[in-house]
């Protein structure tokens, strides 16, 4: 009975997610719970809005729209909540929360310690916009193994390139975010 409770108090990210949504996976669940807020505003969102969300173009938008349009599907998300699922509401992040915002970066070869979305997601929830390619934007590099054209390029155009180590490190010094 414990871990039934300890399960209701949830993120509206993990909620988002585990609706099913066609083409909507971890990391533009979390784009649309930061970005909106609360599940009213994701709801009621329109195709423009959600466009405007990174990660978000027009294909994956219209399944959002169709998915909330559908009543059945509104009364399986009235029934959790009125089962006790729950979650904290998001405040508008301010600056100091985005130490790296206006930052570009990228991810290549493979990490050890943190799947690729979760670093991503970490990043993003940091203020980064993750790309999946290299250009002279690009503000950091980080190469796991067997990193390769991406990590070339990098070198090539001179960008800072880190370990998956040094991420670590650069995470956890900003005691933001729980690894």
């Amino acid at each position: 009975m414990q871990a039934i409770e300890k399960s209701k108090q949830t993120s509206l990210a993990k909620v988002i997610y585990a609706l099913g949504i066609r083409e909507v996976g971890e990391v533009t669940a979390m784009n649309l719970a930061n970005n909106l807020l609360d599940f009213k505003n994701i709801t009621n969102a329109n195709l423009e809005e959600l466009e405007k969300i990174e990660d978000i173009g027009p294909i994956v938008a219209k399944h959002i729209v169709a998915f909330f349009e559908n009543e059945d599907n509104r009364q399986v998300i009235e029934s959790l909540v009125s089962h006790g699922v729950n979650w904290p509401e998001i405040k508008p992040k301010d600056e100091s929360e985005l130490p790296l915002s206006n930052q570009t970066w990228v991810l290549t070869g493979t990490l050890s310690q943190l799947k690729r979305n979760d670093a991503k997601a970490i990043l993003q929830t940091l203020g980064a916009k993750v790309s999946g390619s290299v250009s002279k934007n690009t503000t950091c590099v980080v190469a796991g193994e067997s990193a390769g054209s991406k990590l070339k390029k990098a070198i090539e155009l001179d960008i800072e390139v880190i370990s998956e180590e040094e991420l670590l490190k650069v995470i956890s010094s900003f005691q933001i975010v729980k690894i």
